[in-house]
Parts: structure tokens; C-alpha cells; sequence
């Protein structure tokens, strides 16, 4: 079995994929622990920093998800990605380039996961790494008014699919060959808001397993997540759309997210850059927690 921090012969596909060279160095020093080469660190967040690594990003046929999806080609993984709309993701296909493949269907059916971890490994023979995007904020109001079973949907959605996802991830190819995988929760699990009971708790939820997660696959997979805050996405379409400019004010980086923001944090936390860590929750919010000492303008 080969760690999330490398193997016997070269690193492990969580920092490098398997086949590497023998010796080869690692991103914190060379063999005997001498440092890396600068072309070496260069390589770590330049076009190949995921070059020969294979990824799946559940709904990436916009937003965020397809954000990451760009992301992670741009750096040289070839991606499988996946979302309910397939023209969305013919789309998404098209424009992520020729090492990029579709599987269209619902994270909620069980079926579907295995079938995207079957797809990516028979297009690429490997699976390194695995990005669970999708998600779903029905209900949307008070928790006194959910109906039940769109309250149990939303933790299918953005709970029971992460790890029904993970468990397929591993046992097909992360188990023997190690990998690393992010969950994107959102900043929301670190306090409250109006009307997003249920996506709020799923999240929340989503987080705690990201930590069981990491503690029980540790050192052979390495897992975390990325929590974004108000985020330029259809799904937080009908938060930002009303007044972004004072939303915008309202935050010490003075602007809503863009995807890109979030991308690019998922991209870090899959690279050898971030090799030794695991367990955390990336926030990635322009700063909104902070916001109470921000001075007026």
C-alpha cells in the first residue's frame, strides 16, 4: 500500500502518482532529507503540478464544481466529472479539453457513484483523487415548516453521497494506491443564517465526516475541506443577486467570491504543496468571520 505521502520507489499518488521514480525527491527535501530543487517546488503549483493523476468532481457541470474541474486539468490531472444535467456536462467536457470524460446521473442514487468511480477508472486506470461538489440547499426556509423527505434528501445529497463515494473511491483504487480527497462544506457550518436549516446542518455534518474520514484513512489518503462563503453561484443566486454591493462592503476583502476562489484552494489542499495536512477545513470567505473588527469606511 502506498501513503498519501508517499511509497516505497517514489512518491504516493496523495503527492504523486504511482510509478514515480526510485529516490525520487519529495516536495520537503530530496533524498536524505536534503531540499528540494527550486525546478522541483516550481513543479508543485505550476501546469504539471497534477500531472499523470486522475480526479472526480461530483457537480461539475457549473459553479464551483466546474471551477475545480478547470482547475484541476489546468494543473494536468485528467477529471471525470459528473452532474444530473448531461448537456451541462457535455458543456463542461468540451470546454475542460481531451482529458476530461462525462457521467452524468444523481449523486442520491447509489448506482451512480459506482458507476462514475467504474467510468474514471476504466478512462484512466487510476483514481487519486476525488472532489465531493455536489450538493443540494432544499429546504429553504424554517426548520418548522421542512417537509421530511426533502430534509432527509438534502443529507442523501450532501452527506450519505460523500461517503457512499469515498467507500467506492477506496475500495477500487485508494485502498492499494493512496489519494487525497476534498469535501466542500461552506462557511455556514461555523455559525447560522435564515432559512438554510438543513443545508446548514448537512454541511455541518459533511464536516464531521470529513474528520472521521481523515483520521480513519490516514496515512494512506489524506482528507479535507474547503468552505466557501458567499460564493457567485446559480445555488446562492438568490442571496448575492439582491445587493451584492453592500454584501461586498460588508466583508474585510471588499467582494463576493467567484469560483475560481474556491478552485483554486481545492487545487492547493489535493497538491504535494499540502502533503501534511489533513483533517482541516479550509475557509475560503473573504474574511467574513473577521468582519467584527472591520473599521467603517
Amino acid at each position: 500500500m502506498v501513503s498519501a505521502t508517499g511509497g516505497p520507489g517514489g512518491p504516493g499518488s496523495g503527492t504523486g502518482g504511482p510509478g514515480g521514480a526510485a529516490g525520487a525527491a519529495t516536495p520537503e527535501g530530496g533524498p536524505g532529507g536534503g531540499p528540494a530543487t527550486l525546478a522541483g517546488r516550481a513543479a508543485l503549483v505550476g501546469p504539471a503540478a497534477l500531472a499523470g493523476r486522475a480526479a472526480l468532481v461530483t457537480g461539475a457541470s457549473r459553479g464551483i464544481g466546474l471551477a475545480v474541474a478547470e482547475a484541476l486539468t489546468e494543473a494536468g490531472a485528467a477529471v471525470c466529472v459528473t452532474a444530473r444535467d448531461p448537456d451541462g456536462l457535455a458543456d463542461a467536457v468540451r470546454r475542460l479539453g481531451p482529458r476530461a470524460i462525462a457521467c452524468p446521473g444523481d449523486v442520491a442514487d447509489p448506482a451512480h457513484l459506482d458507476e462514475a468511480v467504474s467510468r474514471a477508472l476504466s478512462a484512466f486506470g487510476r483514481l487519486d483523487i476525488l472532489v465531493n461538489n455536489a450538493a443540494t440547499n432544499a429546504p429553504l426556509g424554517p426548520l418548522m415548516d421542512a417537509d421530511p423527505l426533502v430534509w432527509r434528501a438534502a443529507f442523501t445529497v450532501n452527506v450519505e453521497a460523500p461517503l457512499r463515494l469515498t467507500q467506492a473511491a477506496w475500495r477500487g483504487w485508494m485502498r492499494e494506491h493512496g489519494g487525497a480527497i476534498v469535501n466542500i462544506c461552506t462557511e455556514g457550518t461555523h455559525g447560522v443564517g435564515p432559512g438554510i436549516g438543513a443545508y446548514g446542518a448537512s454541511k455541518t455534518a459533511l464536516l464531521r465526516l470529513t474528520r472521521q474520514l481523515a483520521a480513519e484513512l490516514a496515512p494512506y489518503v489524506r482528507v479535507n475541506a474547503v468552505s466557501p462563503g458567499l460564493v457567485r453561484t446559480e445555488m446562492a443566486r438568490f442571496v448575492w443577486e439582491s445587493d451584492e454591493p453592500a454584501l461586498a462592503a460588508a466583508l474585510p476583502l471588499g467582494r463576493i467570491g467567484e469560483p475560481d476562489d474556491v478552485a483554486r484552494a481545492v487545487r492547493w489542499l489535493l497538491s504535494d504543496e499540502a502533503s501534511w495536512i489533513t483533517g482541516t477545513d479550509l475557509v475560503v470567505d473573504g474574511g467574513r468571520r473577521v468582519r467584527a473588527a472591520l473599521r467603517p469606511a
